[in-house]
Parts: structure tokens; C-alpha cells; sequence
């Protein structure tokens, strides 16, 4: 008889993924049990496989764990929570309330190379605002323990301090695996910045390059976050923090810049017969590695026509006057382009009469604008406007929440030079440490201030305050994004159609990390005691937990077949029952509990291309379901699942 596909609930497998992928390049590696074998894939490789017994690396206490947490799935689920939310229908941003392993985890299917950019602050390991799992292998139990949805059975989240021997090794074990698990969900251009302080900042840097790879090394930004200095500190008194950044690929990635003062603007003085504005730059290199010798294929004459300036690379009766690119000094220099380079904008490069040295030098059009763009100028690797200061990120969550309940959150300002440098106009920001949820607002404002549609994605896990105004720093998340949104709302109001931008995505989604919606069956529990046997059976009934709504299965569903939080869903009525039509009828989910085959016939004349539906709508009727196999095979629907 024919059988529907059980819908997976667990999250992506990575160590599946990752041996389809090398099987995909290899297919020749695979055994007759569809395992791998090594010594074939050495064979593949040849001489590039390092076969010491010594080799350059990162190694602590628990880096084996780190794996077997990153490869255990997760069998959550992310329950949505419209009444905590604003304009939950509306909007695509999400703010994501759960241990932020798990919920890495849970994406994994849906966001897979879709995120542009990554900014995280994490603990700094300063030995008191540390939190994390002490079972990294029940990290689900372990939340729902520790956020009181399930009894607890001794297992919490605390501080990591130098007392108990391996306080930079705790650490890692907690970065590690969300670090791997974050690369997975950057697009090929994506990036990500890490906020860090000296306590911590070598050991990121070296689990960053394994992880991301030594070659997508950005740079490390320095940043003062307190210019007065940290009088505390044992010896000096510390100003900075950095900010690492790592791209997916960085032949693939592109940073942005800020654009120009009007001072800068100034400088772009000369117009061209198109009425574009630009200033001559020389085309000789100037400063390091600027002689000859340096780079001698850069070294050869240019030609000027006198009577034009215009240049070539040809000498001829117009093109008469040779110059080389001459040092200061008299000594050989280069020029800044290469013979290739210079052949092909030879149209940017022109000649002039040097009249205080009575001899010709050749320079290079500068644009204001490129591409249609105005220019932009490179940040630099330290940042110490009075902006970034911490005081003012406090004091912003302060004015804008009424508390002081979060200290020394991150400025906005730091996290708009981040977003701005990292996204695209239309591009997903996850944070999954948000702490405040500043990264929501710099994304939310930077809209406001260019017309952008970024959306936003924050994890935050809830971990008490002790406060009577605030009890979790989820708490504080989502009151500051509310109260930002009704900030902009206010201040928008009339504005929303000037130079025809986009109205702006004021709102958010809240879901909350839980246990299934589908009670699993347990293949560890004893198979001769009776009573478990007859407890399991029926949970096989009956597996939907007590309590969960059909929007709490929808989203699941969603989740786990690989689709956005985010994805529209329309409720259409079939034969008198509820379907959910998601992403313009790509999947149908079907939640009735009693399903016919008129139903059955609704749904397949629709043509979708996936369909879910309860196996216990069948209600054991198997002929129903072998029906419905194959009508919705005749009908071209290439997925039929059952849950």
C-alpha cells in the first residue's frame, strides 16, 4: 500500500548535510553501506591531504563536545506569540525569546544562506555575566528546565569564573558550536562582526579562523567605548573594545563605506561635458611600495598630446611627450595602475602641464558619483567618535525603556555603522545575542533615515533580572523595540510617501523556543515493561501536546519544511474545512482532524507543489490515505507528508 512521507521534525542534520555535500563532490567515496570511506577520499585528495601526526591548530577540553552538540538536533519548535507582538500579520522581523543554540539550530532548514549579515555582542567572559548550559548535549531540556516549562532536575545556567579550572575552555565550548552553526545561514556575500574585549579577543580570533577560515579574516576594529578610561582595570585603564569581522567569502563580499561631508564633496570641483563632477588624482603611487622595483610591470611611459592632454599608451606624432612615473626624489617610481588597467579607462586618464615645473605629469579622474551612486569612503580600522561612547548606549535604553534595568548596552550609533557597513538596502540582520535589541533599532532607524526594507532577526535568551519592572532581559528586548517602533510611528506620520519610499516595517514577531508540538516517540524506553509500552502507543494516538493551537502546528510546519517564519499564509475553506495556503500555494498544510476524499480532491485540483497533512486526520482509514497518495501524485504535487 502506498504511504505519505512522515514530515522530519527534527532541525537540519549538519552532519548529513555535510557528508551529501562530499559525496556530491566525490560520489566515488561512498560504501556499499552509504557510509564514507577515508581512505578513498585520501586517494581523491592525493598530496593535499595532511596526514602528520603534528599540525597548526586550536585544541581545548570539550572541542569533541562542541561537535556532538552541533551535530544533535533539535527537536523544538518556536511558538508563535501574536498578542506579545506588533502588527504580527505585517511585518517580517522577528524577535526570538530561547536558548540561542537551539534556536541557531532550528533555522537551520529555513534561513540556510539567506542571513547578509551577523552582529553579535557576547558575554565576555569577565567571570560574572556569563551564561550558559552546564549539559551542552540536553540543551533543549536544559532551557526548558531552566525557564520552568518542564521540573527541573538540577541543571541551570550560572556564571563561569577562574575557580573551577577551565574558564577559557567553558567559553569556547558555549562559542563554538553557534559560531559554526551561524556560518551556515550567511549568504555567499554575508558577514559577520563580533563585539569582544581583551579578556577573550585572541581565542575568538583563532576559533573565528577555523571556523570561517583564516582567509575571510576582514579585519579587527578598534572602538573607544570609554574614553575616560576603565579605572578598575589592575594596570591600565582600558578605552577600547574590537569588533571582529569575518566574511562567508571575501571574493564574494563587499563592505560598504559612509558617504562623504561636504567638505569632501568640495574637492570634487571639476565638471566633465556630461556635467559630472570629479577632482584629478596623480596616477603615480605615492608612499609604501612605490618604486620601481617594488612592482616593475607598473613601471613604463604614458604619452601626452600637448595641444589636447589627452594620453595613450602609444607614442605617436600627437601622443609626443613621454612621461614615467618619477619619484620626488628623481629616483623610479610606478604608477598606480597596471599597462591593462591603464588600457582600459584610458578614457579616466589625462595629461597636464605642471607650469611651476615646466613639465607634464599625468593624473586620474576622481568621480563623486559611480555607478549612479554617490561615493562612499572606506571606515577605518579605529573608531573613536564620542558617539560610540557606552554612556550613551545606557543612557538610551534608559530615556526610551524608563529603567535602568540594562547597563551598558551597546550605542546605536556603533551598531548603524555596523548595519550599514555589513547589509544591503534589503538585506536580514540576525543578532543572536541582542541583550537590548539595539541592533533592531539601528535597522529600524537606518530605514527611516534611507528607505531601506532590512529586516531583523534578534535571539535573545530570557534570563532574569531580579527586577520587579523587567524580570527577563527578553523583557527588555521587546519593550525597547515596542517603544522605538511607536518612536518612528509618530515621527513618520505624513512622511511615509516622500520621495517614494517604502513604508517602513514598524512591527515584529514574537516566537518562543518550546518542546514539540508533537510528542516523539521514545526508542530508548524499555520494551518489555507494558505499562510503557501501552504509554507509548498512546502518544502514537494522540501526539499532539496538550494545549498547542493550530497556529502553534502551523508554524512548525513551517519551520521544519524549510519555509520562513515570515512566509505569507492564506486560510482558504475547502468542502467546509481549513486549509493553510503558505508562499502562494507552494505547501498546503491541511490541520483537520477528520480529512475526505472530497477534501483530498479540493487540495490536489489546486495544484500545489507540497502538502502536509495530520496523519490522525486519516483516522486509521488507510485506504483514505493510499487514496490520497496517489491523487495527489496524479495531480503533480511532488511532496506528500504526514505528521
Amino acid at each position: 500500500m502506498d504511504e505519505p512521507e512522515k514530515l522530519d521534525l527534527r532541525s537540519h542534520d549538519i552532519a548529513e548535510g555535510k557528508k551529501q555535500e562530499l559525496l556530491r563532490l566525490f560520489p566515488e567515496i561512498q560504501t556499499e553501506g552509504g557510509k564514507i570511506d577515508f581512505e578513498c577520499l585520501k586517494l581523491a585528495l592525493g598530496e593535499t591531504v595532511d596526514v602528520g601526526k603534528e599540525r597548526y591548530g586550536m585544541n581545548w577540553p570539550g572541542k569533541a563536545d562542541c561537535f556532538k552538540a552541533i551535530q544533535s538536533p533539535s527537536l523544538g519548535t518556536l511558538r508563535p506569540c501574536p498578542e506579545e507582538s506588533v502588527n504580527f500579520d505585517t511585518n517580517e522581523n522577528l524577535i526570538i525569546e530561547g536558548d540561542n543554540l537551539e534556536v541557531l539550530k532550528l533555522l537551520q532548514k529555513s534561513y540556510l544562506g539567506k542571513i547578509k549579515m551577523i552582529y553579535i555582542d557576547p558575554p565576555y567572559n569577565t567571570g560574572n555575566d556569563f551564561i550558559y548550559p552546564d549539559n551542552y548535549t540536553e540543551s533543549l531540556q536544559t532551557y526548558l528546565e531552566y525557564t520552568g516549562q518542564v521540573d527541573a532536575q538540577g541543571k541551570k545556567f550560572s556564571t563561569n569564573t577562574e575557580a573551577d579550572g577551565r574558564f577559557h575552555s567553558k567559553w569556547l565550548n558555549m562559542m563554538y558550536p553557534r559560531l559554526y552553526l551561524a556560518r551556515n545561514l550567511l549568504t555567499e556575500d554575508g558577514v559577520i562582526f563580533i563585539s569582544i574585549d581583551n579578556n577573550e579577543v585572541g581565542n575568538l580570533n583563532k576559533i573565528c579562523n577555523e571556523v570561517f577560515g583564516e582567509e575571510n579574516f576582514i579585519s579587527q576594529v578598534t572602538v573607544q567605548s570609554n574614553p575616560r578610561g576603565r579605572q578598575s582595570d589592575t594596570f591600565l585603564a582600558s578605552v577600547h573594545d574590537y569588533v571582529l569581522i569575518y566574511s562567508r567569502n571575501t571574493e564574494e563580499c563587499l563592505l560598504r563605506g559612509f558617504l562623504l561631508s561636504e567638505d569632501q564633496k568640495a574637492e570634487f570641483s571639476l565638471t566633465d561635458d556630461k556635467g559630472m563632477k570629479y577632482r584629478l588624482l596623480g596616477l603615480r603611487q605615492r608612499g609604501s611600495a612605490s618604486r620601481k622595483e617594488d612592482r616593475p610591470e607598473m613601471f613604463f611611459p604614458i604619452y601626452v598630446c600637448p595641444r589636447t592632454l589627452k594620453v595613450s599608451l602609444t607614442k605617436s606624432n600627437d601622443f609626443s611627450v613621454e612621461v614615467l612615473p618619477r619619484k620626488s626624489t628623481g629616483e623610479d617610481g610606478r604608477w598606480m595602475w597596471g599597462r591593462q588597467k591603464a588600457q582600459r579607462d584610458i578614457e579616466l586618464i589625462e595629461g597636464k602641464l605642471i607650469e611651476r615645473r615646466s613639465e607634464y605629469d599625468v593624473f586620474v579622474r576622481d568621480y563623486l558619483e559611480r555607478a549612479g551612486k554617490e561615493r562612499e569612503r572606506k571606515f577605518k580600522t579605529i573608531w573613536d567618535d564620542k558617539e560610540l561612547n557606552t554612556q550613551n548606549g545606557t543612557q538610551e535604553v534608559k530615556v526610551l525603556i524608563e529603567s535602568d534595568a540594562m547597563p551598558y548596552p551597546k550605542p546605536v550609533a556603533l551598531l548603524e555603522n555596523i548595519v550599514s557597513m555589513g547589509s544591503d538596502d534589503d538585506s536580514i540582520v540576525l543578532d543572536f545575542f541582542a541583550g537590548s535589541g539595539t541592533t533592531a533599532q539601528a535597522v529600524l532607524e537606518l530605514n527611516q533615515q534611507d528607505g531601506g526594507n532590512r529586516k531583523f532577526i534578534l535571539v535573545q535568551l530570557p534570563e532574569p533580572t531580579g527586577r520587579d519592572d523587567y524580570a527577563t532581559i527578553a523583557d527588555i528586548t521587546k519593550e525597547r523595540v515596542r517603544r522605538v517602533i511607536k518612536k518612528l510611528t509618530t515621527e513618520d506620520k505624513g512622511k511615509l510617501a516622500l520621495n517614494g519610499k517604502k513604508k517602513l516595517d514598524l512591527g515584529f514577531r514574537i516566537f518562543k523556543l518550546a518542546e514539540s508540538n508533537f510528542k516523539a516517540w521514545d526508542a530508548n524506553l524499555p520494551t518489555g515493561d507494558v505499562a510503557v509500552l501501552k504509554q507509548q502507543l498512546e502518544l502514537h494516538i494522540d501526539h499532539i501536546r496538550d494545549g498547542r493551537t493550530a497556529e502553534d502546528i502551523l508554524y512548525e510546519i513551517l519551520l521544519k519544511s524549510g519555509f520562513p517564519l515570515t512566509t505569507p499564509v492564506e486560510k482558504i475553506i475547502m468542502e467546509g474545512k481549513t486549509v493553510f495556503s503558505a508562499a502562494g500555494r507552494a505547501l498546503f498544510i491541511c490541520l483537520e482532524r477528520n480529512l475526505t476524499l472530497e477534501l483530498i480532491r479540493a487540495m490536489a485540483e489546486q495544484k500545489p507543489e507540497r502538502v502536509v497533512c495530520l496523519d490522525e486526520g486519516f483516522a486509521g482509514n488507510d485506504q483514505l490515505k493510499a487514496n490520497a497518495v496517489q491523487i495527489f501524485k496524479n495531480k503533480g504535487v511532488t511532496s506528500f507528508k504526514t505528521v
